[in-house]
């Protein structure tokens, strides 16, 4: 089964034609897939298709589903998680902050897959940020001070129970299943600098959405560092905006990229279906 790849011409992304995901694709064919992963980060499937099932299977393919420590799941598949906003909801944005998901965890996943089934006429787009990118395009003052940092990763300011989705957003009535605790304390150490353990290239692995500060660092200090990442980080070469439509599959490394959600959708629903890659090895 052929298909055809078309880069996005922005820093990344690549849309891949002429597949059916419906259905288990050839070990060949997942190899070359990976390798397009690989190169292009994120990875636009459209015009699909699937059911719950077919779409772990589809995720499967490139890894074991991995956890989603405070994300209940749909009724119809305990390893989809359903990313959701009601037509009239009044909570705040779900994931505006750039972030590689699950960066708290001790084994962060690989990647993350995203399939639309309800898509708004305007707004919620999805911004990723290529951190290959922003790391050889650090200036040499910043290189200079990061170099060799460890950085303390915490789901703590999100999903705590005093967190941004923790109970008083919950109370709001936030239709997307959410699930804050105590273990949003819980704090793993990362290499700010990450080497990709497939490909070897080196990316920022840092984001001011999970990053609490960095050993040997006081709080101050920490906290200016980590602005200044997140404003290079951001910039807008690094940056691919990827617009949604209704049955588009979405895949993308979360070692090699940051990435957010966008608004401008009030008054309209958007639903879409989750899984996560888990990885082998940081």
């Amino acid at each position: 089964m052929a298909f055809t790849t078309t880069p996005s011409g922005a820093s990344c992304g690549a849309t891949i034609d002429g597949l059916a995901l419906d259905q288990p694709l050839s070990s060949d064919l997942i190899a070359e897939l990976r390798a397009q992963w690989l190169e292009h980060k994120v990875l636009i499937f459209p015009q699909q298709q699937l059911t719950p099932s077919q779409l772990v299977t589809f995720s499967e393919q490139f890894g074991a589903i991995g956890e989603d420590p405070f994300f209940g799941h749909i009724d119809e598949h305990p390893k989809v998680a359903a990313v959701q906003r009601s037509a009239h909801e009044k909570t705040a944005i779900f994931a505006e902050i750039f972030h590689s998901d699950w960066s708290f965890l001790a084994l962060p996943p690989a990647g993350t897959v995203l399939y639309g089934i309800t898509i708004p006429p305007m707004g919620g787009e999805t911004l990723f940020a290529n951190q290959v990118l922003a790391y050889e395009q650090l200036p040499d003052e910043l290189s200079r001070q990061v170099e060799d940092l460890i950085a303390l990763h915490s789901a703590a300011l999100g999903y705590a129970p005093d967190g941004a989705y923790g109970e008083q957003d919950q109370a709001l009535g936030r239709s997307m299943k959410i699930l804050p605790s105590e273990r949003a304390r819980d704090t793993h150490a990362h290499p700010l600098i990450r080497t990709h353990h497939e490909n070897g290239s080196k990316a920022l692995f840092s984001s001011a959405a999970y990053i609490t500060g960095f050993t040997g660092m006081a709080p101050e200090e920490s906290e200016s560092l980590l602005m200044a990442l997140y404003a290079h980080q951001t910039q807008p070469e690094f940056i691919y905006t990827h617009r949604w439509e209704t049955g588009m599959v979405v895949m993308w490394d979360n070692r090699s990229l940051l990435h957010a959600a966008t608004g401008g959708y009030d008054g309209h629903d958007r639903l879409l279906h989750r899984t996560t890659i888990a990885d082998t090895q940081f």
